[in-house]
């Protein structure tokens, strides 16, 4: 009773959290004057994304017009509080234990899993609406819908099915995460030994990601006191930061993106962003395609450097004083490789919003296509490699520094 009674705390807590962010950015955004009563609808399919579920858009005007509409996007500031809540809360009751046994840490795992598809599904109910009375009055669109005596609408809903089997990935891998990362969580006594590898690349992959997000909220702060549009500017560091700063993690390793936007609207996101990739083909996205627009891009070089060695130089500190320097880069190049894996498609995003005219004429006051697509593989190749020489060089540096009570078995490098 008392471990199902942790585990509902753990995920009313992290869903809070999620939609009280979730909220102060859409109501920064503008949206708290959507129509109809949207805001908490729209609060709801915020949180459901960023959890991976999967918020499908549909619409039309009457029988002969369709409007033509796809999102695939993670807010990813929600889903790092959300995530970060939840695992402190799933560690908190295991935390003065050094061992736990198998079964209790699957009971506690299905219980928050559970529990957290529980709330979910709540949440795929409320998070639905159609929109009506969007359109700008005159527009093309609107006059079309006077011809057919019919308003062109677009809605969203989340669909159940994919909704829990993504949900399920993300709290699994979120719990999984915590169990890697936190030294003082307990394990099965099997696995303890592997432990010793395993944990200290993988908090120095945690405090690279959010020295990141420490670093561009720095950064957001700083922009939206000095060139005004506050709001918007907190928009995004509410909705998206990690989306924007993780891709600069990408591209400070010499990573790639393709992606393009087109029609009126455009990337809540830096404007030379929006300048690299404005166009009617796909263009790539790198350090040098930015740096042609703003020099200032080639500063992603030198601080993917220096948080890397940072991160790992805490891993070196963290890891046994035997360790020898080779598996120091081995451990940070493997990590960092399977980080980009998982973050570099976390980035993605695609947007579309068109109205056809019996399926055939494109009405251009609505269109318009967003998207930005990660190359993973090469991002993960470049990352092993970055991970390696950043693991040996902080092993260097860190050779000297020991925890209390270790003595080297034998000399670094040997």
């Amino acid at each position: 009773m008392r471990l199902c009674l942790d585990a509902l705390l753990s995920v009313l807590v992290a869903l809070t959290a999620m939609a009280v962010v979730a909220a102060l950015g859409l109501w920064a955004a503008g949206a708290a004057e959507l129509p109809g009563g949207a805001f908490p609808r729209v609060v709801a399919a915020v949180v459901v994304m960023a959890a991976g579920g999967d918020i499908e858009l549909a619409g039309g005007a009457g029988d002969l017009a369709r409007t033509d509409a796809e999102l695939t996007a993670m807010p990813l500031s929600v889903a790092l509080v959300g995530a970060f809540t939840l695992a402190t809360g799933f560690l908190r009751p295991l935390r003065h234990r050094a061992v736990a046994s198998t079964g209790e840490l699957l009971a506690r795992v299905a219980a928050t899993a559970a529990i957290w598809l529980a709330a979910l599904a709540a949440l795929t109910a409320l998070a639905r609406h159609t929109f009506t009375d969007l359109l700008p009055a005159g527009s093309p669109a609107d006059l079309l819908g006077d011809l057919l005596d019919a308003s062109p609408g677009i809605g969203f809903r989340a669909d159940l099915g994919s909704t829990l089997l993504y949900g399920l990935l993300w709290v699994l891998g979120v719990l999984a995460l915590a169990l890697l990362v936190s030294r003082r969580a307990p394990l099965p006594a099997r696995l303890v030994r592997y432990q010793e590898p395993v944990r200290p690349a993988a908090f120095a992959m945690l405090f690279l990601l959010l020295a990141y997000v420490v670093l561009g909220l720095a950064v957001g702060v700083v922009v939206a006191a000095t060139r005004g549009h506050a709001a918007d500017t907190f928009a995004v560091l509410l909705l998206g930061l990690p989306n924007l700063v993780w891709l600069a993690l990408g591209l400070g390793i010499g990573a790639s993106w393709e992606g393009r936007v087109d029609g009126p609207f455009g990337l809540p996101m830096p404007h030379v962003l929006d300048q690299v990739l404005r166009g009617s083909e796909e263009t790539t996205l790198d350090v040098r395609s930015l740096a042609a627009h703003d020099d200032r891009a080639w500063w992603l070089i030198p601080v993917a450097a220096v948080l890397l060695l940072a991160a790992a130089f805490v891993m070196a500190v963290r890891s046994p004083a035997r360790t020898r320097l080779w598996q120091q880069a081995l451990h940070l190049g493997v990590a960092f490789a399977l980080t980009l894996l998982v973050v570099a498609p976390l980035t993605r995003l695609d947007a579309r919003l068109g109205l056809s005219l019996l399926g055939i004429f494109e009405v251009d006051a609505l269109g318009g296509q967003v998207s930005l697509h990660p190359r993973v593989w090469a991002a993960a190749g470049l990352a092993l490699l970055w991970g390696a020489l950043a693991g040996f060089v902080g092993g260097l540096l860190a050779h000297r520094v020991r925890r209390r009570g270790e003595v080297d078995a034998e000399p670094p490098g040997r």
